[in-house]
């Protein structure tokens, strides 16, 4: 194997720990050796066919965002039987009520994804038809409840597992859990479609064993059904009487409500359209009846397989792990020695598997709300880059450490979790429901079916706001007060980030009344540019005042008369607004190319002699480097020259709120020996 070459531009004599792949240390190199082996190597930006690779078809997407949604017919069911071990009559009423408000939330999110074909999900709905500050709340109850699903998917999934073991082994779940998590935020930077593509074989799995699981409940016990549905007048009657009506109405709610765990995934679609393969829109609504289909089938077969089997809760024991011993078992009807035994394992390890890979749906979701939001200004901008591997890694790794966070602080009590997380589940859907609900009444003179489209709307607004209403008042004081604090203060932060950046944007405009309505009527100079003669390379990030402000800093204030050549540098940066298919790269790629030509006819007829280079990435710091780096070497007499803001009182996020590319680009082409210079942009308060 022959030994790396050093670049050109650098004397391997001076710096022999650099090598042609990175121009960093040895350390450095291992580093990002490492991160490759882990992450991957990066996406060819060029590739015309790179969204079509990374995007999804319906059963991958069904794998990745149906996770949540499946898997919660683990936990779902589990806390409504719970409630009523002592009022088994009412289990069949309360099956029926969970079936119908899946279909009911599942066709209302259907039309979602076809009045929001770009994906965004309640967010962007409640934005757009309620306004920003409805889009801001339900923006942050989703945040929130996307940490809140990563964690208590990996929790479910360590108490799904453990039931497996001994209760002694308790001990070791969180241990577990924890190295679980780390595991999917590494799967989660190399990429959504790795991810998912390697989560699939457990998916299936876990499809299949709860098949057999079901079929095998009802096999055994079909001969109940019978019994059971003449137990619930009966029973119905003796609730009245016992407990009054409004008793036993609130029972029932309650059941209803603390299996509002079951729902949550269904909106997962809707948020993630921009990563469907095309057409999104057909992708995302076949998606949808696949989830939809299979969670109902789950969920209520795996509730009436709890009530026809007749089982009871087991300390440390699942209530999927005691139905899978009650008809599996060595003691049960289809037990078959090592068999049956090896099935309830994969069953309930399939179980755990799926549960912990349904935080899938938080990170593929999560930081794509994060990013519509950074969109608007609610959150720092940083937060809508894509890394090298197309993934939104600053996001990734926020949600990883949030949840990581929330893990050890509720210690896996998936209890405590479910009831956090849920509140703010049926904030979004209420919000997204009155949402379209109000659009389809305001449209409905055009539209001939908007009497079918706005019944399932209201519903669904109807009983997702009842099942808030019912999960704040009967667990505000068991957990749900740390949601409802955890969102406000969410807010609240958001608020000052946006005020924040009106601020600056307030200011900015300022410059540009000033310099954009400036007009240089003279002829443009038709010299070319003399590579002799010293040149301005001037950064610029679109057409505006601040790059304005540079041309003529140089060429009037701080340098008359010295440059002779400008060479307009611009960044095509693709973030997740933007990478949405090939043609929307295209159309960032003309955007980009206009505002260079702008420039360069301003310049020119300064009788300022002018060109420009252009590149699309990722980020700004290496292209815009490579770029700087070819122009020095066909102008060698050059100076780079950026801009950056300079606040009247500096204050430490600030550095959080705006990037930092022109400081690392400065370092970066100082080491190649190629001078620049950083214009300030004052910005006065």
């Amino acid at each position: 194997m022959s030994e790396p070459q050093l670049p050109k531009n650098v004397d391997p004599t001076l710096h022999p720990e650099l090598d042609e792949d990175t121009d960093l240390s040895w350390n450095m190199r291992l580093w990002k050796r490492c991160r490759r082996l882990l992450i991957g190597g990066a996406k060819d930006i060029n590739d015309r066919g790179l969204f079509h690779t990374v995007a999804l078809i319906p059963v991958l997407a069904w794998v990745g965002m149906g996770a949540d949604g499946l898997s919660s017919s683990a936990y779902g069911p589990d806390e409504s039987f719970r409630v009523l071990q002592q009022h088994l009559y009412l289990i069949p009423l309360v099956v029926l009520a969970t079936m119908f408000t899946i279909f009911v939330i599942a066709a209302a999110y259907s039309k979602v994804i076809e009045h929001f074909p770009n994906g965004g999900g309640g967010y962007v709905v409640a934005s757009h038809l309620l306004g920003p500050h409805a889009g801001l709340v339900s923006g942050c109850a989703l945040a929130v409840d996307y940490i809140l699903t990563i964690t208590v998917s990996v929790a479910a999934g360590g108490d799904a597992l453990f039931s497996m073991f001994p209760i002694q082994w308790q001990h070791y779940k969180l241990v577990v859990e924890v190295g679980s998590l780390l595991f999917l935020v590494v799967m989660n930077l190399r990429g959504v479609k790795e991810s998912v593509i390697a989560v699939a074989p457990v998916f299936l799995l876990f499809v299949l064993t709860h098949i057999v699981l079901i079929g095998g409940a009802f096999y055994v016990h079909s001969g109940q059904l019978p019994a059971i549905a003449r137990s619930v007048p009966q029973g119905l009657g003796q609730g009245v009487a016992t407990m009054g009506l409004f008793g036993l109405l609130f029972l029932f709610m309650k059941a209803y409500s603390m299996g509002a765990g079951t729902y949550t995934g269904i909106e997962a679609v809707s948020n993630g359209l921009s990563i469907l393969r095309a057409p999104q829109v057909h992708t995302g609504k076949v998606t949808m009846r696949y989830m939809a289909a299979s969670l109902i089938l789950a969920a209520g077969g795996l509730f009436i397989g709890y009530l026809i089997s007749g089982i009871r809760v087991e300390p440390g024991q699942t209530m999927n792990a005691v139905l899978a011993n009650d008809v599996f078992g060595s003691a049960g009807p289809l037990g078959f020695g090592l068999l049956s035994q090896a099935f309830i394992w994969m069953t309930l390890a399939s179980e755990a598997g799926l549960l912990t890979i349904a935080a899938q749906t938080g990170f593929i979701d999560g930081p794509r709300v994060l990013s519509n939001m950074s969109l608007d200004g609610w959150v720092p901008k940083r937060f809508s880059s894509l890394s090298e591997r197309f993934t939104m890694q600053n996001g990734v790794l926020v949600f990883g450490a949030a949840s990581l966070a929330a893990l050890m602080l509720t210690r896996g009590d998936v209890d405590i979790l479910v009831v956090m997380y849920s509140i703010n589940v049926f904030i979004t859907f209420t919000l997204t429901t009155v949402s379209m609900s109000r659009h389809v009444w305001k449209e409905r003179r055009g539209n001939p079916r908007w009497v079918r489209e706005i019944y399932i709307q209201v519903i669904g607004a109807v009983l997702c706001f009842a099942i808030l209403v019912v999960m704040l008042v009967q667990k505000f004081t068991a957990g749900g007060w740390v949601t409802v604090v955890t969102t406000s203060l969410l807010i609240g932060l958001c608020l000052m980030i946006r005020r924040y950046y009106v601020a600056v944007a307030e200011r900015l405009k300022r410059l540009d009344d000033q310099l954009m309505q400036l007009n240089v009527d003279d002829a443009p100079t038709e010299a070319p540019l003399d590579p002799g003669k010293p040149t301005a390379i001037i950064l610029v990030d679109g057409y505006n005042g601040v790059g304005l402000h540079s041309l003529f800093s140089i060429f009037q204030v701080f340098f008359p008369g010295h440059f002779k050549n400008a060479v307009f540098v611009s960044i095509g940066v693709i973030d997740s607004g933007n990478f949405k298919g090939h043609e929307s790269i295209e159309h960032l790629e003309q955007k980009v190319r206009g505002d260079l030509e702008r420039y360069v006819g301003f310049a020119r007829r300064m009788g300022i002699p002018a060109e420009y280079r252009m590149e699309l990435g990722i980020e700004v710091v290496a292209p815009a480097a490579r770029l700087c780096g070819q122009i020095a070497k066909e102008f060698p007499v050059s100076v780079v020259f950026g801009s950056k803001f300079v606040f009247q009182r500096e204050r430490w996020y600030q550095r959080w709120m705006h990037n930092q590319a022109v400081h690392l680009l400065q370092s970066r082409l100082q080491w190649e020996g190629i001078p620049m210079t950083v214009l300030p942009v004052r910005v006065f308060e």
